[in-house]
């Protein structure tokens, strides 16, 4: 009985991950709004605070932040599995398609295509509607409302790799000082179901890798190790997510032969056009490079850091955050997230998105639908993509 309820679980993980793999369009903030709309609204697998602490930590550790926020979601509501079911639903439609495209490159050309532009619209619709849901519980009164202007305003005028983490480091701090006195009244509702001796496991193995894999590459020779080195190391160094691992990537295979110019644009253009994680964009170059099986290994390769990092994490974020000393700075770093999302919402997504009056007029609509007349997510990327093909006619 108890190995069905674990499928049932797992499936009900796995469906719900998938449909936001199919669906969440506008990059790594976007599908922050995206998870809070499913897993904190709909589903309420998670409370607000939770949810909030878990994308606090994914922001502070290197690599995509919302493929961890979903990993880590996941592993909170089925242990491991539940984890590993949630990246791969959430992950694989855009591993898919991006494959799809690296062998059929030449025969598609989408970047200026309409329904584009309507997903980016939708994007500015999610993101608005989480941000108004979060600052409600994370800056309820005007010293956490302070912490939300510092981090939004230092990281639109500092748009370095290290920024975020640097912001949120400081927050922790003033939240400490300013909180060390006071109890937080909201119940914390997350129970991680992984031991701390496998968290250490994860935890060393993403050191022992970083550094191995490099002597292997010089030991070997071989191309599938230098093809998993270079992955690797792009997800486990880059904070900031897909947008700053990108360049990072082109300097990898780009200058050594792996792949030419052109083929590396057409599929950065690509990547843009479907859902899920930017770092799917490892899938394309793989699969450019070494066919469908190195589409799958790069995949795995550029993704691994971040599933090691966060399920090695969380045990100690957990206990960190029931640590009466530690609630005043959490509170501090929640307070910057927030204000990062609205940094976020600035730039890239308002600034990419909202170009005419009709842009804005289009994002209006579907902010309205979502929040007033409450309709699923999906939907609004459907109405979403087929207003911004119409608006390509005006």
């Amino acid at each position: 009985m108890k190995n069905k309820s674990s499928f049932k679980t797992l499936l009900e993980i796995l469906i719900v991950s998938t449909r936001l793999g199919l669906t969440s369009f506008g990059g790594p903030v976007a599908h922050l709004g995206y998870f809070h709309e499913e897993y904190v609204k709909r589903k309420k697998w998670l409370d607000e605070k939770s949810y909030a602490d878990l994308v606090a930590l994914a922001q502070f550790l290197p690599g995509p932040a919302s493929s961890q926020v979903g990993i880590g979601i996941g592993a909170l509501r089925g242990g491991v599995a539940g984890g590993i079911v949630s990246f791969l639903g959430f992950t694989l439609p855009s591993v898919i398609a991006l494959i799809i495209f690296a062998l059929f490159v030449e025969t598609f050309d989408v970047a200026d295509a309409g329904w584009i532009q309507g997903l980016k619209i939708v994007a500015v619709a999610v993101v608005a509607h989480a941000i108004l849901g979060m600052a409600k519980n994370l800056a309820p009164d005007l010293k956490r409302k302070a912490i939300v202007l510092f981090a939004l305003t230092l990281t639109l005028f500092w748009q370095a790799p290290f920024t975020h983490a640097g912001v949120i480091l400081i927050a922790a701090v003033i939240g400490f000082l300013l909180y060390r006195n006071e109890a937080d009244t909201q119940e914390a509702g997350m129970e991680f179901p992984v031991s701390k001796r496998f968290g250490v496991i994860c935890l060393t193995l993403f050191f022992g890798l970083l550094a191995l894999l490099p002597l292997l590459r010089e030991l070997t020779g071989s191309n599938w190790v230098a093809m998993f080195d270079s992955f690797y190391r792009a997800g486990a160094l880059v904070f900031g997510g897909g947008h700053v691992v990108l360049p990072l990537l082109e300097q990898e295979f780009v200058p050594t032969g792996w792949l030419t110019e052109e083929a590396f644009l057409a599929g950065y253009g690509a990547t843009q056009a479907v859902p899920g994680p930017l770092f799917t964009f490892a899938a394309y170059l793989g699969a450019v490079m070494e066919g469908w099986q190195g589409g799958l290994f790069a995949t795995a390769s550029i993704f691994l850091p971040a599933m090691l990092l966060i399920l090695g994490a969380l045990p100690f974020w957990n206990a960190l955050r029931m640590n009466r000393k530690v609630k005043g700075a959490i509170m501090g770093i929640n307070a910057a997230v927030l204000g990062i999302l609205i940094s976020a919402f600035y730039t890239p997504i308002w600034t990419s998105s909202i170009i005419e009056v009709h842009d804005f007029a289009l994002a209006a609509v579907l902010f309205s639908l979502l929040v007033y007349w409450k309709l699923p997510p999906w939907m609004i990327v459907v109405i979403g993509a087929v207003g911004g093909w119409l608006l390509s006619y005006i």
